[in-house]
């Protein structure tokens, strides 16, 4: 674990607020192979990370670590103070990209409401349902005013856009009011518009909520200047700072065990070079 900062978060954070989640020394092994090892990290409520690094470097293991869905082979992960756990309804998913084909004719109102009820077998009592009926509209109204789609919630989600498809998934994550809201790639697929119109959605939502979020990222050109942190993964190690701290070259020529060069162009893109070719990636930063 390459730890380059202390720093929690490029916004302040009252000391009275425990870390909503805690990596210890964690490590995953999958077929005989350590993905990574010797992670920590904490992570405060309404913080924003973005977790970064090449393909197959055990982004998306890291965050299916945090969500329970696989078994540690060392350390520990605790979410809310409690083991991590598959299932948590404290924390939103959004998995890697879904697409839905334009025969689809679901309304997007009715994607987010399966966020409430999409586990729930047979009928329910009429008296129950009169009275829950309400609260779940009022809660998936309130989802989808965040994200910012009451224009286009009662469409068939067939006809929307990626963005907005996107977007109503998000809401649907959103919808139990989560304390942690973990996107895998939730970018993906996406032009740069939208891309750059989720990416300020949901740093909108962690401020408005009070929400963690953890985002994996591979291109991560439109929310580098929205994160707090960012959670570098490569090589089986995991570097955790700013996107100032860790994105040079110092920082990943360590991380990398080979010496990598950072260069920042004249518009404020940060390029990283160096990587062994399947892994290479580009880090574009507008500075603040």
């Amino acid at each position: 674990m390459h730890e380059v900062s202390s720093t929690t978060s490029s916004a302040p954070v009252p000391e009275s607020l425990s870390p909503i989640i805690e990596v210890e020394d964690a490590a995953v092994n999958l077929g005989g192979r350590t993905i990574w090892q010797q992670v920590q990290l904490s992570v405060q409520p309404g913080e924003f990370l973005a977790i970064l690094g090449p393909n197959g470097a055990g982004k998306s293991t890291l965050l299916k670590a945090i969500l329970g869905l696989l078994p540690l082979s060392a350390g520990s992960i605790t979410v809310l103070g409690h083991p991590a756990k598959r299932g948590n309804a404290s924390i939103g998913y959004v998995p890697q990209r879904r697409h839905f084909e334009a025969d689809v004719h679901i309304r997007g109102r009715s994607i987010v409401r399966l966020g409430l009820d999409g586990g729930n077998w047979g009928l329910p009592l009429p008296f129950l349902q009169r009275r829950k009926a309400h609260d779940a509209a009022t809660r998936v109204q309130q989802a989808i005013d965040l994200v910012g789609a009451a224009a286009y919630a009662d469409r068939p989600i067939g006809e929307l856009s990626g963005g907005e498809q996107q977007r109503l998934l998000i809401a649907q994550a959103l919808v139990t009011r989560p304390r942690i809201l973990a996107l895998d790639e939730p970018l993906d697929s996406l032009d740069l518009r939208n891309q750059q119109g989720v990416a300020g959605v949901i740093r909108q939502i962690s401020r408005e909520t009070g929400a963690a979020v953890l985002l994996v990222a591979h291109d991560i050109n439109p929310i580098l200047s929205a994160v707090d942190r960012v959670v570098y993964v490569a090589q089986g190690q995991v570097a955790v700072g700013t996107p100032e701290e860790v994105i040079t070259t110092e920082a990943l020529s360590h991380l990398y065990n080979t010496p990598i060069e950072v260069l920042r162009a004249s518009d404020g893109r940060i390029v990283v070079v160096g990587q062994p070719e399947e892994e290479i990636s580009y880090h574009a930063h507008s500075v603040r």
